[in-house]
């Protein structure tokens, strides 16, 4: 028997329960991992809520890093002992070991942690394919990025400065403000307190910026396509204040033939050449300190319905994992 985070109904943290579970024999193509950290993001309440919907009962959780336990029949390029870490589907990563697919493992060198390994790959990952190829950010630009001082907002305002981009972040404290400053961000506005459109707009000398990176949704939508520049790309790749519904299309066109995209990771590593290289490109930027892994908050894997609740009450900052 093993345990792990087991919800069987969608709701709210409270739906989570800590329990024994059978784990079989790893299948063809499969190893057994055990975990020794997971990281935990904002996704993992959206198969919580049931706002990405999954058979029941499930166990979420989409990053974690371990070691190989055993290798199920045909797979090759792993050796049971191996230091492993993984970021995508199949959901499941709440867990003290499981069966997955071993080509969604990437191996993580000696010079990396555990802990720090399983809160860059998701989220370092992401911000990889954001910065790099949803829209690619070249020195000179500007840039505005919402929830600056979230795990996936400092990772982006890190790797933004190393690439020479100026950085507007918003922010809903003084103290997540001193923090993304403290990660490179050039600009940041309270959008508690400052409108964050015309914030954007006085700091581009109303010209607006290329590209808007918003993982927060419906409360920020609006506001963020009015601070792009005709033509401009609004990034949507998350929905931390409820998902975007009702748009019409006719107001990209009013606002400056704007173009939308709401991209996710799994699309940007679907293959293993491009998982292989987002990982190696994150890996290489840690290892540099080009790229530093702020953990603020770690909770044991039993306590995952707080961690929803400080999560979702907008509490944390950074990066939060799970120890077992």
């Amino acid at each position: 028997m093993t345990k792990a985070i087991i919800f069987r109904e969608a709701g709210g943290p409270s739906v989570m329960r800590w329990e024994d579970v059978t784990l079989g024999k790893p299948g063809p193509g499969e190893v057994r991992v055990k975990h020794n950290a997971i990281g935990l993001n904002y996704i993992d309440t959206y198969f919580r809520s049931g706002l990405y919907p999954s058979p029941l009962p499930a166990s979420p959780g989409m990053e974690a890093a371990g070691i190989i336990e055993e290798l199920g029949d045909g797979v090759t390029g792993f050796a049971v002992g191996d230091r492993v870490a993984y970021a995508g589907r199949p959901i499941g990563a709440y867990s003290e070991e499981r069966n997955l697919p071993a080509d969604i493992l990437i191996k993580i060198p000696d010079s990396i942690d555990d802990q720090t390994a399983a809160a860059m790959m998701l989220q370092g990952m992401t911000v990889e394919y954001l910065l790099q190829r949803t829209f690619h950010v070249k020195p000179g630009d500007t840039i505005l990025f919402h929830a600056a001082a979230g795990g996936v907002g400092l990772l982006a305002c890190q790797w933004a400065k190393k690439v020479g981009a100026t950085i507007i972040g918003t922010v809903g404290s003084e103290e997540k403000a001193k923090l993304a400053k403290e990660h490179g961000c050039d600009h940041v506005i309270n959008y508690r307190t400052e409108n964050f459109v015309k914030q954007v707009r006085d700091i581009t000398d109303g010209k607006g910026v290329p590209v808007v990176y918003d993982g927060v949704g419906k409360d920020t939508f609006e506001g963020s396509l009015d601070c792009l520049q005709s033509r401009g790309l609004m990034v949507s790749y998350g929905n931390a204040s409820g998902p975007v519904s009702g748009f019409d299309l006719g107001i990209l066109a009013a606002k400056g033939s704007l173009y939308v995209t709401r991209p996710s990771l799994m699309d940007y590593t679907a293959s293993r050449s491009e998982l292989e290289q987002s990982a190696a490109d994150v890996i290489k930027m840690v290892e540099t300190g080009a790229l530093k892994i702020t953990v603020n908050q770690t909770y044991h894997m039993s306590e995952a319905v707080k961690a929803h609740e400080d999560l979702e009450g907008r509490k944390t900052t950074g990066s939060t994992i799970f120890t077992l």
